[in-house]
């Protein structure tokens, strides 16, 4: 009966591992963000920063900044931006030379309105991290003025699944 027990008590051990499951973390999980490149409008190859940009979501009425970008600095090569999972469409005033007046506080640098309309979709990750939104079929807009500093805009990559490469190129 002395020899039973420990093979028992190792045989319950065992069992008891064996029936465990191994914890869902969630490391993938992120909806990726649109990533927008600023080139040269005369040699298109060429990156060219956004002296003072700033980025303002006209959707949900605020200043946009993350970790590549702040307010109102010289704009890195690319930009990563949010698009909306709850619609088809995503709006952005991007200004350049960004400032505020000193007498009234408004807006004085070049603002042109960007639309971004897409097709939603889902993607399933894992177990942890569940579904995330993918954007297909994009297209850009930007609203007509005499003014515009966005000189040409062309779509390199239509569906949004990865924040590795540049999706859209605006060309000033």
């Amino acid at each position: 009966m002395k020899k039973i027990i420990p093979i028992l008590l190792i045989a319950f051990i065992l069992f008891y591992v064996s029936s465990c499951e191994k914890d869902d973390i969630c490391v993938d999980g992120d909806t990726p963000l649109l990533v927008i490149g600023f080139y040269d409008i005369e040699d298109t190859t060429a990156f060219k920063r956004v002296p003072s940009v700033r980025i303002k979501s006209i959707d949900i009425d605020s200043v946009l900044t993350n970790e590549s970008f702040g307010d109102r600095s010289n704009s890195p090569d690319s930009l990563q931006v949010p698009l909306r999972s709850n619609a088809i469409a995503t709006t952005y005033q991007i200004i350049s030379s960004s400032q505020d007046d000193a007498d009234t506080g408004e807006e004085t640098g070049n603002i042109d309105t960007l639309t971004i309309s897409y097709d939603l979709g889902e993607a399933f990750v894992s177990r942890a991290c569940g579904f995330v939104a993918n954007y297909n079929n994009i297209s850009v807009s930007v609203s007509e003025s005499a003014e515009n500093w966005i000189q040409d805009i062309t779509v390199v990559e239509p569906n949004v699944e990865n924040t590795n490469n540049i999706h859209v190129k605006i060309f000033h």
